[in-house]
């Protein structure tokens, strides 16, 4: 397959200008100069660990053979799809499988939907051709697929629009969209991903539209020392939300996880992200957001840079 540069792809390519679908297969070779100027922070493997995987849009796990799962993000609407066969070979030719994240929107700057509006379109079947498409083109893959629609619906930072539903709202919708893209997909493990805030259990949509619950676990030091005075560890950070969906008897996975901090700060989480842990029996696996944060963290703390080869912080 032909490897182009990251500058290039961003020049040919942005989300906003094309939509195609976020993921590693742009940049098909790491770059071993650049990652030498940095400290490597990456979740250390061992034959004990937990399956690995990673949204890698800058290609930093391209040549990296831990990494079981490619995660993909995609928007419903203005969207290339052409770019998951591409994702596609890529993983395949990686052994990994396809976590693909459904966003029910559109990357385009002036995309204008009010919550109200996309629930209720929803619920219509006014999108029932968005997730079809979608999930139509998936059916054609090769690799093993896993959907996750509208995450992180409990948290309200104003990030997300299906954020602010109401939980019957959300269930209703989750509902709709997992029984359309299952008429196109019947294969695909369907991932109902929560942040892991409390009263998630609110937009639990039920055991018939769950296969497996993700988390996003996130940790910066800066935000640890501001609130708790302290560092947080991995295990402190992932339990509230874990032993709030345990419950559901499902397999758990961290679909998003980053960290950033000092050099001793991310060796910590490094050692412990995907170690089993005899707090976490249901937990299978852990992916990591290999970019920086899209929004500014709240406090004035700015966006943290999850990526591998960032520099670490300096106390």
């Amino acid at each position: 397959m032909k490897t182009i540069s990251k500058l290039t792809a961003a020049m040919l390519c942005t989300a906003a200008i094309c939509g195609a679908a976020y993921t590693a297969s742009y940049v098909l070779e790491a770059k071993a100069e650049t990652q030498n100027m940095f400290h490597d922070k990456r979740p250390i493997i061992t034959p004990q660990s937990l399956a690995s995987g990673a949204y890698d849009p800058n290609g930093d796990f391209a040549n990296d053979h831990n990494p079981k799962i490619e995660h993909l993000f995609l928007a419903w609407e203005d969207v290339d799809l052409a770019t998951l066969t591409t994702a596609d070979a890529y993983a395949r030719t990686r052994g990994r499988a396809l976590l693909i994240t459904i966003e029910p929107w559109s990357w385009a700057r002036d995309w204008r939907v009010t919550p109200e509006d996309l629930l209720s379109g929803i619920l219509a079947g006014h999108y029932d051709a968005n997730m079809a498409a979608v999930c139509s083109a998936a059916a054609k893959l090769q690799s093993p697929v896993s959907i996750r629609w509208a995450q992180e619906m409990d948290e309200k930072n104003g990030q997300f629009t299906w954020a602010y539903w109401k939980p019957e709202g959300y269930v209703k919708a989750y509902r709709h969209a997992i029984t359309v893209c299952r008429q196109y997909l019947p294969s695909a493990k369907y991932m109902w991903s929560p942040m892991g805030k409390e009263g998630l259990e609110a937009y639990y949509p039920g055991d018939r539209y769950v296969d497996v619950v993700g988390l996003s676990v996130f940790g910066y030091q800066p935000f640890d020392q501001k609130k708790l005075g302290r560092d947080s560890t991995f295990v402190e950070a992932t339990k509230p939300g874990y032993d709030r969906v345990k419950r559901f008897g499902k397999p758990i996975v961290i679909a998003e996880l980053g960290y950033q901090g000092n050099d001793a700060y991310n060796r910590s989480w490094a050692e412990e992200a995907n170690k089993p842990h005899s707090e976490f029996p249901d937990m299978t696996a852990v992916v990591y957001f290999n970019d920086r944060e899209v929004y500014p963290w709240p406090d004035g703390l700015g966006r943290p840079d999850w990526r591998v080869v960032a520099s670490p912080l300096v106390n």
